[in-house]
This record gives C-alpha cells, structure tokens and sequence, in this order.
C-alpha cells in the first residue's frame, strides 16, 4: 500500500463537474458513492446546493474532482448560473425505469449549454441498471441519442457500485484530455483548471484583445 493522501496533497488540476437531472433519477447517491462509497437507502430530498470533493490520480495527475449536486432544488427549477458557473463537466442523470426522466433530457441539456461553458464535457448516464425488470429506457436508444448529441454515455448503479467510478473517471480524463489538448480554444475550459491555480483577478485568465 502506498502513503495515505494527506489533505494537503499538491493537486494538478481542479475540476468542477455538475449533476443534473430530474428528482430521483439517484444524483445524491452517485456523489456519494464516488465521494464516500456510500449508499443511503432512504436519501431524503435536501435543499440548498452540496458538494464533495475527491482526489484520484489519473494518468500519472493528481486531479481534485469538486463535484455538486442540486440536491432538490430541480424540482423548483431554482438552479442558478452561479451553480454552473466553472463547471467543466456534467453528469446528466436520469432512471432508466421512468422513461419521463429520460424524456426531460433534452431540456437539461438545453439549460446546461445556456448557463455552462460549451465545450465542457457532458456524459449522460442511466442510473438504477440494477432494476432489470422495470427498464423502461433501452440502452440502445440512449445510447444513440448521446452519439447524436455528442455526448459520453454510461449505465450506473449507484445502489450495486456498478460503473460509478466508471463515470466520474471517464468525464474527468474527457477532461484533461480537451484541457490539455490545444484544441479548446483560450477562454474557455483551458482557463479554468490551470493547475489548481485560482485566479486572484477573474480577468487574468479572459483573452483581451489577441487574435480578435
């Protein structure tokens, strides 16, 4: 076994990603799955923005994932920008055995790219693969769908562990790899990540007047 972490571990990046999706489609239980490795069996709807934090080491990196959930406050529709607002990634949730939580997609997808940075890395996942019997979303058809919108695409189980670390790590090594690939243009996610590095002045990282 190698060293614990210590909390105050050198990290090379930081990167917010965000949960969206309908009510009880299991946000909450993939965060913490991925943060705590727990399951809550009677999560109770929270209100007010959460988030958790990992580090993992992806490709030799140390990258610190800030991960935020709605918790609850979809169901108001009162998720502000300030919620998207650095966000790199989004994990797009919905329950693969309520079809109308696949349906309302769309309209995420529609509100994310309105408040977040386009060339973020989005994955849409299919959470409670485990309940077999009630499917009612074929993977097939979401997986088209995400081909179609660009998207990465995964089944999870929050409840049996399956794919969750699969997930999260996918999104974030998505997101290196356009970080660190000159192909995402200055301004844009490249910015925000720089090494763990927070701007002390929000215009540092903005692109003036360069290249116009």
């Amino acid at each position: 076994m190698g060293h614990r972490m210590k909390s105050n571990e050198a990290y090379n990046f930081v990167f917010k990603v965000v949960l969206i999706g309908e009510s009880g489609v299991g946000k909450s239980n993939l965060l913490s799955r991925f943060a705590k490795n727990e399951f809550n069996h009677d999560s109770r709807t929270t209100i007010g923005v959460e988030f958790s934090t990992r580090t993992v080491q992806l490709n030799g990196l140390t990258i610190k994932a800030q991960i935020w959930d709605t918790a609850g406050l979809e169901r108001y529709r009162a998720i502000t920008s300030a919620y998207y607002r650095g966000a790199v990634g989004a994990l797009l949730v919905y329950d693969v055995t309520k079809h109308l939580t696949y349906e309302s997609v769309e309209r995420w997808l529609k509100e994310l790219y309105d408040h977040a940075d386009p060339h973020m890395v989005v994955m849409l996942v299919g959470n409670k693969s485990d309940l077999v019997s009630e499917r009612s979303v074929p993977t097939e058809e979401a997986k088209d769908f995400a081909e179609k919108k660009g998207l990465l695409f995964l089944e999870t189980s929050a409840l049996e562990s399956t794919n969750v670390e699969a997930a999260f790590n996918d999104v974030l090594s998505e997101i290196h790899r356009k970080v660190s690939s000159k192909k995402v243009i200055q301004g844009s996610i490249s910015a925000v990540s720089l090494a763990g590095h927070v701007p002390s002045n929000p215009e540092e990282n903005k692109p003036c007047c360069k290249n116009i």
